[in-house]
């Protein structure tokens, strides 16, 4: 049983019951995550060069500066699991368009600024689309403080240029709630070790910042919870749960000028002023 979503476009197709997208197994969920996200008809958009996609990435073009395409990896290779399963475990990758639906784009939008979310489970296909169109992927300081720091490429020393670089996203917990909750010893032990000091919960998101402004990826991004040093509570989204997502909102007066001129500060040594 299959429909067509047809107020979108013609060629994005759900597949019913049959199958599902998601994603596998990951940092974030042991069962991985089923979306409710139709499954694209890739060979049906290509007979009109991905007009519906590149449509909405100019609009998006039209709002920002940059342009960041979540799930990036699904583009070389996405997760699609039988309808009936409970859970995303038991799924398999499936071709995406990879370089003809880029070739096109960039066909159409030659200055298009648009990076890539790697993250999770990625490929060499993924990394190999990525670096034909020389297109910018992320790191995460949360996620470098474990395992060998000659591997792990979030481990700030490990960072390259063509990168943005955030202390958490919005599927992580806020700087603060993440070292007051998540981390095991033998990570607050690595964190101290590349701090040079140890860290507290009142400063934590800045030595993050710090570190985030000084790497040498080309954008910094950080999130304003963490300028706000928040904890657990402002946290934006659990991955794989449908409840109290999404939720948090600035307060009126949140941010000082005190605050405001030690981001200032940061941004200028890190020379991105």
């Amino acid at each position: 049983m299959s429909g067509r979503i047809r107020n979108c476009s013609s060629w994005i197709e759900t597949s019913g019951p049959s199958s599902r997208p998601g994603s596998p197994p990951d940092y974030f969920s042991k069962t991985g995550q089923l979306w409710g996200n139709p499954v694209y008809d890739w060979d049906r958009a290509a007979k009109d060069d991905y007009a519906w996609f590149i449509r909405r990435i100019q609009h998006n073009l039209n709002l920002f500066d940059t342009v960041r395409i979540d799930h990036f990896r699904g583009l070389a290779a996405y997760w699609q699991v039988p309808g009936r399963h409970k859970t995303a475990q038991r799924g398999q990758w499936v071709p995406g368009p990879g370089a003809a639906l880029f070739k096109a784009l960039f066909a159409k939008l030659p200055f298009a600024q648009i990076f890539a979310e790697d993250l999770g489970d990625i490929s060499a296909d993924v990394r190999e689309l990525m670096d034909q169109f020389n297109l910018s992927g992320m790191k995460v300081l949360q996620f470098g403080f474990s395992g060998n720091p000659a591997d792990n490429g979030h481990t700030p020393h490990q960072h390259r240029e063509n990168f943005i670089v955030y202390t958490g996203t919005h599927d992580n917990n806020t700087t603060r709630g993440w070292f007051d909750k998540d981390l095991d010893a033998s990570q607050r032990q690595r964190l101290t070790d590349i701090l040079g000091h140890k860290a507290s919960g009142r400063q934590i998101a800045w030595d993050l910042m710090r570190l985030a402004h000084q790497s040498v990826a080309r954008v910094a991004i950080v999130p304003m919870q963490d300028v706000l040093n928040l904890g657990p509570e402002a946290r934006m989204n659990v991955p794989a749960t449908c409840k109290g997502n999404w939720r948090w909102r600035m307060r009126p007066k949140a941010a000082s000028t005190k605050i405001a001129e030690r981001l200032a500060h940061l941004t200028y040594l890190g020379g991105r002023a």
